[in-house]
């Protein structure tokens, strides 16, 4: 993996498996020739020539086997790279859920024309030379890789308003979370509001996507904390402010407990 937080490999030309890679990163994978077969720990797959296969870094995939003439270009996104990008948070958590549901699914001719030029992309800048701007423009190949992304899945995701209680009420709990989490990271906020307790909403958070409730908060926080923290028109004091941290030393806390660093050396880096 490259420093930067991204990188792209082949199967064949590099010799690498795809099995290295799960757990680590969140890992894409075209195929290109050859058959793959996977689970998720509930169901299982088979992918061929033509399909996407996406496995989240919180995805159980287990029993990979490959064909002998297994061959695919493999996207690895790093979880920092892709908090620090991520374009939009809405569309997002509607897209872990349908793709953790869907890890693989056959594009069609106009999706495998969008997919195939977002790896070139990707190659091509990865092999740029060095600049003091690489890893923010590959940030921004990023960006244009989720949204064609978004636009492959998006009938998918247009269905994800379902009339499945469980996943109606997970939906209202992420489009809370999304208006409110730059200022409360509890669970027991968000089950007040949908009426539920904090122990209901974090089963039916794990039974939708096998993270708990206060998982999901600490994206949408994140987020929020990686955008504020970019815009550095903002002191870090008016960042912790526009927080609600009790004071400099817990907001301090905060950002390296989630970040792994301290607000100021993420500012510097």
């Amino acid at each position: 993996m490259h420093t930067y937080g991204c990188d792209l490999i082949n199967t064949k030309c590099d010799g690498r498996q795809v099995t290295e890679f799960v757990g680590k990163y969140h890992v894409h994978v075209l195929v290109r020739q050859g058959q793959m077969t996977f689970s998720d720990g509930k169901n299982s797959f088979t992918s061929q020539q033509g399909d996407l296969v996406i496995w989240q870094m919180s995805n159980t995939i287990q029993r990979i086997e490959c064909s002998d003439d297994f061959n695919a270009d493999v996207l690895l996104l790093s979880g920092e790279f892709l908090q620090q990008f991520n374009p939009e948070m809405v569309w997002a958590s509607k897209g872990f859920v349908f793709i953790r549901i869907n890890p693989s699914f056959h594009l069609d001719e106009e999706a495998q024309r969008l997919m195939d030029n977002d790896f070139v992309l990707f190659r091509n800048r990865l092999v740029m030379p060095e600049s003091g701007f690489k890893r923010e423009v590959l940030g921004r190949v990023m960006q244009i890789f989720i949204y064609d992304l978004w636009t492959v899945c998006q009938h998918g995701l247009s269905q994800m308003d379902t009339s499945d209680n469980t996943a109606r009420i997970f939906l209202r709990f992420l489009a809370l979370t999304q208006q409110h989490a730059r200022t409360e990271r509890e669970v027991a906020f968000y089950a007040n509001l949908l009426c539920i307790t904090p122990k209901y909403l974090s089963q039916v958070s794990r039974t939708i996507t096998g993270l708990p409730a206060s998982q999901w908060i600490q994206y949408y926080a994140a987020f929020e904390l990686v955008s504020l923290l970019n815009d550095t028109t903002k002191t870090l004091t008016e960042v912790s402010d526009l927080m609600h941290f009790e004071n400099a030393s817990h907001f301090s806390r905060y950002v390296k407990k989630t970040l792994g660093k301290s607000p100021s050396e993420y500012r510097n880096k």
